[in-house]
């Protein structure tokens, strides 16, 4: 079907070249043809010309001789030609340098010679049907095999600009893959010409985006790595601090810096491919009610049925405890959980997520528009790592009458 559609866009390249080779294949036959009407043109009337300046000299030597005129002989100048007539009586020496002009009636075209004799008009005429004839069918057969040419010609330069076409749709459709996400995507192409330097271009380009990513993904997790060991320690000197209002808000920030530096390790994990899926069969409604207990926040909970799936159960809690922390840290209450066969819906009645979200995923760092609230936007990244981990898939969406809404998919157990 996209094969069909690429054919009948015409505003493909591929017909442009088409079109292109059209146009000049139309311009060199009709130049063709005007210059070959022409010279023939020209041809038939000095042949026709000279015919009739030879037929003009027997008739006045046969009438000089004999006194009678013969068939074809004009000596009326009534019946001859006004502009023939006309420039006859402008040539200086029409005796010895006759005139001549072409009458081209459709139906009975004509060589007119006229000269004088004994001062009055002598006229012949040769007969130019045969001449008008066979330029007629000269024509016809230029316009006709011209037409079949350019039908041959105009599929021809379709099928030879799919080459090129074809190595286009393949730069595009990796140019494609690595704004989708796939850095290990290249084009692979070779060759000298303007296309291979626009593949080693976007080559070049996904080799210095695979680059940036892995050294931003070194540097996440090396400093993971390096803060945790002094972090235990902080955690550790936070809990022997004598108890009071400052000892608790220490204790809070403390926590929330172990949060980040925690989720920082579980997202340099999941870059590096690190995290493996240990899946069973589990039934979801209570995996998901369960977990719904251990975050501690409040949520609605609706099960339809006891489905069974097919995946890793502390994965799964850890998704399920991140898109409710995002639904109350973003969103506004109420928070609603609900388990449909093998989905699991969680949806809150804030704001709803914003435009770029949506359009190009969670982004580390960026929690996106003032009204979803403040944070370090790991919470839906990490979500997305580990649904992926497991097989599943995780859509994010707004309502219409509001609140943004996530959707998890899982696969069914067998």
């Amino acid at each position: 079907m996209h094969t069909v559609r690429s054919l009948l866009n015409w505003r493909s390249l591929r017909w442009k070249t088409a079109l292109l080779v059209a146009v000049a294949c139309c311009a060199v036959a009709l130049t063709v043809g005007l210059l070959v009407h022409r010279s023939t043109l020209e041809r038939s009337m000095n042949d026709g010309a000279a015919k009739a300046v030879t037929a003009l000299s027997h008739s006045v030597e046969r009438y000089a001789r004999e006194g009678t005129p013969e068939p074809g002989d004009e000596l009326d100048p009534g019946a001859m030609p006004k502009e023939l007539l006309r420039r006859l009586h402008e040539r200086k020496d029409p005796v010895h340098n006759p005139v001549t002009w072409y009458d081209g009636d459709p139906h009975a075209p004509r060589m007119w010679a006229a000269t004088s004799y004994r001062g009055e008009p002598f006229a012949v005429y040769a007969d130019m049907t045969p001449d008008l004839l066979a330029r007629q069918a000269l024509d016809r057969h230029m316009w006709k095999y011209s037409l079949v040419v350019l039908g041959i010609v105009l599929p021809v330069s379709a099928l030879a600009a799919e080459l090129p076409h074809r190595r286009l749709r393949r730069v595009a459709r990796t140019a494609r893959r690595i704004s989708d996400g796939d850095l290990a995507a290249r084009t692979g192409a070779g060759g000298g010409d303007e296309i291979s330097a626009i593949s080693a271009t976007v080559d070049a380009m996904a080799d210095s985006l695979h680059e940036r990513l892995l050294a931003e993904q070194r540097f996440t997790a090396d400093v993971a790595h390096e803060l945790r060991t002094p972090l235990m320690g902080l955690v550790t000197a936070s809990g022997l601090l004598p108890e009071g209002e400052a000892t608790g808000l220490v204790r809070d920030r403390v926590a929330v810096l172990r949060n980040l530096v925690e989720e920082l390790l579980e997202i340099s994990r999941l870059d590096a491919g690190a995290e493996t899926a240990d899946p069973r069969p589990v039934p979801l409604a209570a995996v998901i009610r369960d977990s719904l207990a251990r975050t501690g926040l409040g949520a609605r909970f609706t099960a339809h049925g006891e489905p069974w799936v097919d995946t890793d159960p502390r994965r799964l809690d850890r998704i399920v405890a991140n898109l409710v922390a995002n639904a109350h840290r973003h969103g506004r209450a109420p928070v609603e959980v609900e388990v449909t066969g093998t989905t699991v819906t969680v949806r809150d009645h804030g704001p709803g997520f914003p435009a770029h979200l949506l359009a190009h995923g969670p982004q580390r760092f960026r929690t996106g528009a003032a009204e979803r609230g403040h944070g370090h936007g790991l919470g839906l990244t990490i979500a997305l790592g580990q649904a992926r981990v497991i097989g599943a898939r995780l859509d994010l969406a707004n309502s219409p009458d509001g609140g943004a809404v996530a959707v998890l998919r899982l696969p069914a157990a067998p």
